[in-house]
């Protein structure tokens, strides 16, 4: 290894990660002399090995040691010590906190395969399906070799299995941009056969609405999904967090209401924020004033928005007010087509087929003047958060998650753990330049760039949104500096483009997180040794931030773009006081008044410790008002995720049981005393096997139809209780209250239902 490690095994928690990372170096040894046709055969002892009682960490140190051969037979690569901690990491069921280029790809395969003897299935889940296909197929070439099969699942209800000798080119270019043969070694398939693989790569929210379809079904054939076992989660921080309050739902139409949306649209462009409104930016909320309400009440010829006949007219309005202030065009969304698209507020990417729900989505509709959509009910939802607490063991990786590592322990019950890199970071993280305002922080990004451009070090410049985006790349050309723009509008090519971005002279404005998951290769990805010296020579890829993040660890993720795998490289941040992290949760008016009063000029930096802990102290506030609010969701969906196992589990039982499970899954002993002579007279009338039949079809379309009922009633139940906050009362406890009250409720209308319904039972 290129340094010693042992600092990093200090710890009582780590130090045994290095004597097994010893050990299996040694069975690596014995295993070079093997042929490659004995690789499926050491997988079968294992697997008999699992079989004959012993567990899976006493045969870790084979498993280990048979992928790192595999992979260095099949790839020609072999796993660095450092990789195989972060393997033992994740089959622990922790969190890999890794740098970016440290290869966590093949970190993932020594859990997975490990894992996959089990047989009863290893989810493998990536952010976008370009990654769960290139994934599966990088490192299908490992898991074959050693005889376990691979599954892929992708939107539009594609699936496919790793085949080797499946040599079908695909033209079309992927999300990325790039490898257009990407699914040469992957033959389609049903979706049934991609999870019965040993291994399945597939994103989270295609895990999650399987999920929710294999509870929609009426037979067990329509499963597609096994068990929810062991998952490895890449990008754990985007999925877990970023993404963790986002529901899943499954929908149906109901009425369509383009009209009223219009008209509340154009009410809410007659109100004047302050006037008749207040904007909580924090909370991303708006409140009526008493004069605002007046106003709307006499625009829309109602007496009382607050009765039960105007009841819908308030929130339609609050919510086209909200849409009006607080969602703006090319930052939170885009229009394109005709459509409007959701902009990922994480990785600035765009997210067709998601929509806002509550209404706003329909509301932004109107208010950008596109076809207002119908309104949907949901069928079945369920958040990300309550999906991957259904696994037995859920583990992650990611280059940020140390930040986040309270909310990881709180929510999932998961750790993190840094894993040492494989070379010394050699990446020189420059403090950050604080200027009074937008504009004379944009003209010192422009000279800086234009100074590093003109000795040829490679520029990677970060920014939170597409407007801000399209804002510097007019400062970078008025300053003839050529470059590239990268944003939600312009993303065919974003792999392709971040690939390259290590090149001398290349200069790229991107979101964010822009080309996740592609690695930057200094002097680019067909350079040649000399031309990879060459730009390590000029200071490697320089990273310039254009504004600090409201999570830390975004900002950690840009500035890891640089100094992959011990390469130079340097990062700095660019912040004014009128960003919107300083402006909202900063204390920026003292400051502005003292840089002015010293007569600062609009592109001078100053180096005040005083901002720094300003910003850092800002970033915490909003760090901690996410996470409660993540966790006040998870609270909330809590109850209805306990509701959600008992009929889900009920349904299936119903799904694939036989006909002694019915009536005992679904009915007290009460219920039953009631029944039994109903059953024996209808089984006499038209059959036993007809009759079970008819019944499991009964009970399963009942309980479909009074649980969309009872998801919907919970939705206007909480919106409600919020209100019992001015009277004193918790909204949660009496969320629960209710909530309990109304599935009793439901409960009794299902057995009423369904008694009622089989005592209609006739030829």
């Amino acid at each position: 290894m290129a340094f010693s490690i042992q600092s990093f095994f200090d710890g009582n928690k780590t130090k045994g990660y290095a004597k097994r990372a010893a050990k299996i170096g040694d069975i690596e040894e014995r295993l070079t002399g093997l042929t490659d046709e004995a690789f499926p055969l050491e997988t079968e002892n294992l697997k008999a090995r699992l079989a004959a009682g012993e567990t899976l960490d006493a045969i870790l140190p084979e498993a280990f040691a048979l992928v790192r051969e595999a992979a260095k037979r099949t790839m020609n690569k072999r796993h660095y010590d450092v990789q195989l901690i972060g393997g033992m990491v994740l089959h622990e069921g922790n969190i890999a906190e890794m740098r970016t280029g440290e290869g966590k790809t093949m970190v993932g395969t020594l859990p997975v395969y490990l894992n996959a003897l089990t047989g009863r299935g290893v989810h493998v889940v990536t952010v976008n399906d370009y990654l769960a296909r290139r994934d599966a197929t990088w490192m299908g070439q490992i898991y074959s070799f050693l005889g376990l099969s691979i599954g892929v699942i992708n939107d539009q209800n594609q699936s496919f299995v790793y085949d080797p000798t499946h040599q079908e080119l695909d033209e079309e270019r992927d999300e990325e941009g790039s490898f257009k043969v990407i699914k040469q070694f992957l033959r389609p398939v049903s979706r049934k056969d991609a999870y019965l693989a040993d291994i399945t790569y597939g994103t989270n929210s295609q895990f999650g609405f399987d999920y929710l379809r294999d509870n929609l079904v009426n037979t067990k054939e329509e499963i597609v999904q096994r068990d929810h076992y062991f998952a490895v989660v890449d990008e754990v921080d985007s999925i877990l967090i970023d993404e963790s309050r986002t529901p899943l739902i499954i929908s149906s139409a109901i009425s369509d209401s383009e009209s009223l949306y219009k008209t509340v649209r154009d009410v809410a462009g007659k109100m004047e924020v302050e006037k008749d409104y207040i904007v909580d930016e924090k909370l991303k909320a708006i409140t009526l004033t008493d004069d605002g309400i007046t106003k709307a009440e006499k625009l829309l010829g109602i007496d009382n928005m607050y009765t039960e006949k105007g009841i819908k007219y308030a929130h339609y309005l609050e919510t086209a007010v909200r849409a009006r202030a607080l969602f703006q065009k090319d930052k939170d969304y885009v229009v394109k087509d005709g459509e409007v698209i959701i902009v990922d507020t994480f990785t600035g990417r765009m997210q067709p087929g998601r929509r806002w729900s509550e209404g706003l989505h329909q509301a932004i509709e109107a208010k950008e003047g596109v076809k207002v959509e119908q309104e949907t009910r949901s069928v079945a939802s369920i958040t990300y958060q309550n999906y991957f607490k259904l696994y037995e063991k859920l583990s992650g990786m990611s280059g940020t998650a140390k930040t986040s590592e309270e909310e990881f322990m709180k929510v999932y019950n998961i750790g993190v753990i840094s894993v040492p890199t494989h070379r010394p970071v050699q990446r020189i993280d420059h403090n950050d330049l604080i200027f009074q305002t937008e504009n004379g922080k944009f003209e010192a990004i422009a000279q800086k760039v234009k100074a590093l451009n003109a000795k040829g070090q490679p520029v990677l410049i970060g920014t939170v949104s597409i407007e801000k985006n399209e804002l510097l790349a007019a400062y970078l050309k008025k300053a003839g500096i050529p470059h590239q723009v990268l944003n939600a509008k312009n993303h065919e090519n974003e792999g392709s483009v971040i690939a390259q971005a290590g090149k001398k002279g290349s200069v790229v404005i991107a979101t964010n997180l822009a080309g996740r998951g592609v690695d930057i290769i200094l002097g680019g990805t067909t350079s040649t040794p000399e031309e990879q010296q060459e730009v390590k020579d000029l200071g490697g890829l320089f990273v310039i931030g254009t504004e600090r993040h409201e999570a830390r660890r975004i900002d950690n993720q840009l500035r890891g773009r640089s100094g992959r795998q011990g390469d130079p490289g340097e990062t700095q941040f660019y912040v004014s006081l009128e960003d919107e992290l300083m402006r909202v949760f900063g204390t920026n008016d003292r400051l502005k008044n003292m840089m002015s009063r010293f007569g600062f000029p609009e592109d001078q930096p100053i180096d005040n410790g005083f901002v720094t802990r300003a910003l850092e102290t800002a970033q915490k506030k909003i760090e901690g008002f996410h996470f409660d609010a993540r966790k006040s969701t998870l609270e909330y969906d809590t109850v209805l995720s306990f509701q959600r196992t008992i009929i889900y589990g009920r349904r299936r039982a119903m799904v694939e049981g036989d006909k002694g499970h019915i009536m005992s899954n679904f009915f007290a002993l009460d219920s039953l005393d009631t029944l039994d002579p109903i059953v024996k007279e209808k089984i006499a009338i038209i059959g036993e096997d007809a009759f079970w039949e008819n019944v499991r079809r009964i009970v399963l379309y009942t309980t479909d139809t009074l649980w969309v009922e009872h998801i919907d009633t919970m939705e206007h139940m909480r919106q409600s209780v919020g209100l019992r906050s001015y009277g004193q009362r918790e909204p949660l406890v009496e969320y629960k209250k209710e909530a309990t009250k109304l599935f009793r409720e439901m409960e009794q209308r299902l057995k009423d239902q369904v008694i009622a319904m089989v005592s209609a039972i006739s030829k």
